[in-house]
């Protein structure tokens, strides 16, 4: 997926949708840009505007194509029940998502990498596929061909200080994890608001 200037398009979105933007500097330099003078009052955005930035929020966050998000969107109007929670349910279950939220990997563009580069294991299969779909009672670990990789030489250490979801249970001395429950995000943490995102494709 080609993205380019994310600290251009972080900005523009006004959430750090990027892990280079999720620091410290990134925050004083927005603040102080926001806080400059002389640029005038910004517009105000129509609904349309509005909708589509959070549909824009939520696709960069979890580093997928416009195409591919449609396609959840459409998925998560599709199933019985509440399609804001079912949509994020649908990202949060994807494979990359679970190796960034277990730990393995640091960056979501990394954790990408690390299932396309067969690293990983879905019930004891190597699965190559970022966007697979994982499911409750999936076990998910680290190929034990690939846990000598310099990709895992400080792993230990990171798995020490990661806060995984409830969703997710651990077995850090195997290098894997459980899907013990339906994936989710609580809103505070997400960057997008999904209600906004749906009635946007509702239009």
């Amino acid at each position: 997926m080609i993205i380019g200037p994310r600290y251009k398009i972080a900005r523009r979105l006004g959430v750090p949708v990027f892990e280079k933007t999720q620091t410290q500097k990134f925050a004083m330099r927005s603040a102080a840009r926001d806080g400059g003078k002389g640029k005038g009052r910004p517009k105000a955005k129509s609904d349309f505007g509005l909708g589509l930035l959070e549909k824009q929020k939520a696709r960069y966050s979890y580093g997928i194509t416009s195409k591919q998000f449609s396609n959840y969107v459409a998925k998560a109007i599709e199933k019985k029940g509440n399609s804001a929670e079912m949509l994020v349910r649908l990202l949060e279950s994807r494979l990359d998502n679970v190796a960034l939220r277990a730990g393995f990997a640091t960056t979501r563009a990394a954790a990408r990498q690390m299932v396309s580069h067969g690293h990983l294991t879905v019930n004891g299969k190597r699965v190559t596929i970022p966007s697979y779909a994982v499911s409750v009672g999936d076990v998910i670990a680290i190929r034990e061909t690939s846990k000598k990789k310099a990709l895992f030489a400080t792993l230990d250490e990171r798995l020490k200080a990661v806060k995984i979801p409830a969703w997710l249970k651990a077995d850090f001395d195997k290098k894997a994890v459980t899907i013990d429950g339906l994936p989710f995000a609580p809103t505070t943490e997400l960057m997008f608001n999904p209600g906004s995102v749906l009635e946007f494709y509702s239009r």
